[in-house]
């Protein structure tokens, strides 16, 4: 299988060959674009599999959605992509958030997770470690596109222009026609409980009990963290697990391609290889 293919309506694209299948899912306010230079390092030995989040494809009408249907959907993807074998997710950003909880969710699909920058953030210890003025930033960000969102389904142009405004403050350089408001519907379940909300949604720290093999990587040039630094510890002293900092803000893969695709490629083979298993 190589190309695109749809499911459920949405465009899946799988490139390269190898026993071994990653399926790549991004976040806010990316596209499978984002994981370009990634599936170049890897295609030549590994299958790779880029998915966008229901609603992220612009050219289609706005689709929220819950996170059951979300995990329903990655569910469908990963059984129709590698119907024999389990995957290694390679996840960002919200991605991190919804791929966590279908590997939570659906264990005997997952071989492995590759997390960039999004860890434990729904732990109490993440909570207790934040400071008062991260939490406001955290909580600025996070409702403005939350209300954009909100302002959506009658000022969209509005909704837009918020959207990307935040997005260049963050240090996102997609083109602007890649941003639009249809994308924030995570903030909104996040802050306003929409589609269901996100309560008792399973993040990175729960996943450790699962024993899955796992590599986090995370830019340390960044305002605050979205991880805590106990949860970091525990994880690189996990067997199977290690943590990569890189010096970069939020996106890792952009701002240091080559640094980041060979820390995946090197974890990569070295869980694929025999003596790995």
């Amino acid at each position: 299988m190589s190309g695109p293919l749809r499911i459920d309506g949405i465009e899946v694209h799988v490139d390269g060959h190898g026993p071994h299948t990653v399926v790549m899912l991004q976040g806010w306010p990316d596209t499978p674009v984002l994981w370009d230079r990634c599936v170049q390092a890897l295609q030549d030995g590994y299958r790779c599999v880029r998915v966008c989040l229901p609603g992220y494809d612009l050219t289609q009408p706005p689709r929220p959605t819950s996170v059951a249907s979300i995990t329903a959907f990655l569910r469908q993807v990963v059984d129709a992509v590698s119907p024999d074998q389990p995957v290694t997710l390679l996840l960002h950003d919200w991605g991190c958030f919804f791929g966590y909880e279908f590997a939570a969710r659906h264990t005997s699909r997952v071989a492995r997770v590759v997390g960039v920058d999004i860890g434990d953030t729904g732990s109490g210890a993440y909570l207790k470690a934040l400071s008062l003025k991260e939490k406001l930033m955290i909580a600025s960000y996070q409702l403005w596109l939350a209300l954009a969102w909100k302002l959506g389904g009658w000022a969209p142009a509005l909704a837009d222009r918020m959207t990307r405004f935040m997005a260049r403050n963050m240090g996102c350089r997609n083109p602007p026609e890649r941003i639009g408001w249809q994308m924030n519907y995570p903030y909104a379940m996040g802050w306003f409980g929409a589609y269901g909300g996100l309560r008792g949604v399973a993040r990175m720290d729960r996943l450790l009990g699962h024993r899955l093999p796992a590599l986090y990587i995370y830019g340390r040039r960044k305002p605050f963290m979205f991880h805590s630094a106990r949860w970091l510890s525990q994880l690189a002293g996990m067997p199977g697990c290690a943590v990569q900092p890189m010096d970069t803000g939020h996106w890792v893969m952009r701002q240091k391609p080559d640094e980041f695709n060979a820390c995946v490629r090197a974890w990569l083979d070295a869980q694929s290889s025999p003596s790995a298993s």
